[in-house]
């Protein structure tokens, strides 16, 4: 395993999250790398990509990158709750 010298930032990650959540196709990584906004190395996007996956807000499927991750269903969930109690 390698390792990492440092982590990406929060904004960084919300800048690729939201360059996902925008795409009009889903892109693959070179393509999502490409046009982000701010550059940065492709082993951090690479780290940021993983992050996603492991949440479960991406999945990578035949080399494009899917955004899954519903916000809404978080916001129901809580008011959901909050009507309960």
């Amino acid at each position: 395993m390698r390792q990492i010298l440092h982590y990406p930032r929060l904004d960084t990650v919300l800048m690729v999250e939201e360059a996902i959540r925008k795409s009009k196709e889903h892109p693959t990584k070179m393509i999502l790398w490409r046009s982000l906004p701010k550059k940065m190395m492709y082993q951090t996007l690479l780290l940021i990509l993983n992050y996603l996956e492991e949440s479960g807000k991406i999945v990578i499927k035949d080399k494009k990158i899917i955004w899954i991750y519903d916000s809404d269903i978080d916001k129901w969930i809580e008011n959901r709750e909050l009507i309960v109690r």
